[in-house]
């Protein structure tokens, strides 16, 4: 079966453009006013309300370092173009540590913008699924974790084993109109926090 063609819209979108002032500038510039896209540039460093308002950025490599990013390195909470000038390793390392999604070589001509906005957008939007899988991963880990401690609590309060702890665990639930995560979570907080009591 033949995928249907994709044809990705930019219309009314912002960029920033981290790049001091030069003729690269000017040349994103125009290609991005043709496909309908706002752009604000600035430079050394990014305002957390800028890049709040944005819906991608293209940075500057050649000149660029952790603290122009008012975020976590590598943790872009938006697609993010690479502008290289030099292919110095060192240079290109720190753009694929800091989360390029894409990338420009320097000088930009009259095209690749759009190229670069596509597969920028794609390579985003795949590394934002990935971690809501992951964090839902983790989310589940970490129930099952409580759901193992409240069973091996209860084994212990009441001196019995694994199966009846555990359908000890799911009346309670049932009882309290929880979920059976919730309840091991409930039961866990309170035995960390010291306040177990017995139960029947």
């Amino acid at each position: 079966m033949t995928r249907p063609a994709y044809t990705p819209n930019f219309d009314g979108k912002k960029a920033l453009i981290l790049h001091r002032p030069h003729p690269v500038v000017d040349a994103i510039t125009r290609q991005l006013a043709q496909l309908g896209i706002f752009c604000d540039t600035c430079w050394p460093t990014i305002s957390a309300s800028a890049a709040g308002s944005a819906d991608l950025i293209f940075f500057d490599v050649d000149l660029g370092h952790d603290e122009q990013f008012p975020w976590e390195h590598g943790q872009a909470p938006l697609p993010a173009i690479a502008l290289i000038g030099s292919e110095a390793p060192g240079r290109l390392a720190w753009a694929i540590s800091l989360g390029a999604d894409a990338h420009l070589l320097k000088p930009v001509g009259s095209g690749g913008v759009f190229t670069a906005l596509v597969i920028a957008s794609e390579s985003f939007a795949r590394r934002a699924a990935m971690h809501s899988e992951l964090d839902a991963l983790r989310a589940r880990l970490e129930q099952r974790e409580a759901i193992a401690e409240a069973t091996a609590c209860l084994m212990l309060q009441g001196n019995m084993p694994a199966e009846a702890a555990y359908a000890q665990l799911r009346r309670e639930a049932m009882t309290a109109r929880l979920t059976i995560e919730a309840m091991a979570e409930q039961i866990v907080d309170e035995l960390r926090a010291g306040h177990v009591h017995h139960r029947s």
